[in-house]
């Protein structure tokens, strides 16, 4: 499904970890491999991005090398940006490379304490028209640093799938139906978020119930293995809750739901779920209104 994959790296650890795990990603065939280098503020030396560049293109190299080794097509992209910022010519490479979904990790060199996604991974999930997959992993610092643990072995083992039972969230839907030789499990979760009394709100779940049954039967019927899930509440408190007491390896969640603004390409609720989750999050962008 997912043939042909950007992956963005600024060749810190973290992102290191995802070049580990891009192999899970179900149907991958060609890569394309980026790195961008900021020349946007110039030192009090002047440009010195030369260095820069070098060190890249034999990073790059190496990298190229190893996923080469493990049978994958591979073409490394060095862009070097005077203007504009890194989220943006990511997204740009993702247009003119025509992938099909853009790994990244949740952080990079940049990353400050307490900062739970990086300022290059929040502008594509904000606005990317691609299909994206934002990895996140356990960190335990230590007195040498930061070591990461992965969440990447058999990725689509156990998917959390959230709805509104919108028409944007029938995308999430059909790419599990369509991933069904490679997905395990599946819990299908509904949030009711709102209400005025509990009579009112446990109408709603039981119609909830109702639709997520009709989708589980669907899926099930492909050979899925379905389980349903009505919570009441915050969306994204209930999602990223449910998410770690099942232990799911994967949440996918649409870019948009039914209160989106055309402008955005990613919904409050997504975007949220992305930024606090402390699982892999693939989001699914709608293949209407874009």
């Amino acid at each position: 499904m997912y043939e042909k994959v950007l992956v963005p790296t600024d060749f810190s650890k973290y992102a290191q970890k995802v070049i580990e795990c891009i192999g899970d990603v179900p149907g991958l065939k060609e890569i394309v491999l980026l790195h961008v280098v900021d020349a946007t503020h110039p030192s009090k030396r002047g440009w010195t991005r030369g260095p820069k560049v070098e060190d890249a293109k034999i990073d790059l190299a190496d990298i190229k090398e190893r996923l080469e080794n493990l049978g994958f097509k591979v073409t490394p992209r060095l862009e070097v940006i005077t203007e504009a910022d890194v989220s943006r010519t990511i997204q740009r490479v993702a247009d003119e490379e025509n992938v099909s979904l853009i790994v990244m990790g949740a952080l990079g060199k940049g990353r400050v304490s307490g900062i739970l996604l990086g300022s290059a991974s929040t502008g594509v999930v904000r606005f990317s028209n691609k299909d994206t997959l934002i990895m996140r992993y356990k960190m335990l610092e230590g007195l040498e640093g930061a070591t990461y643990e992965k969440f990447c072995p058999m990725i689509f083992s156990k998917v959390l799938c959230t709805t509104d039972f919108s028409e944007a969230s029938q995308s999430s839907i059909s790419m599990i139906k369509g991933l069904k030789d490679v997905v395990g499990e599946v819990i299908l979760e509904y949030v009711v978020s709102k209400g005025e009394t509990q009579e009112e709100i446990e109408g709603y779940v039981a119609e909830a119930k109702e639709k997520l049954g009709e989708i589980k039967e669907d899926l099930a019927s492909a050979g899925l293995k379905v389980r349903t899930h009505v919570d009441v509440g915050n969306p994204r408190e209930q999602i990223t809750s449910l998410a770690t007491t099942e232990d799911v390896s994967l949440i996918v969640i649409s870019s948009q739901g039914k209160g989106w603004i055309k402008q955005m390409m990613v919904g409050s609720t997504t975007f949220d779920v992305v930024r606090t989750a402390e699982r892999p999050v693939l989001i699914v962008r709608s293949k209407k209104g874009t």
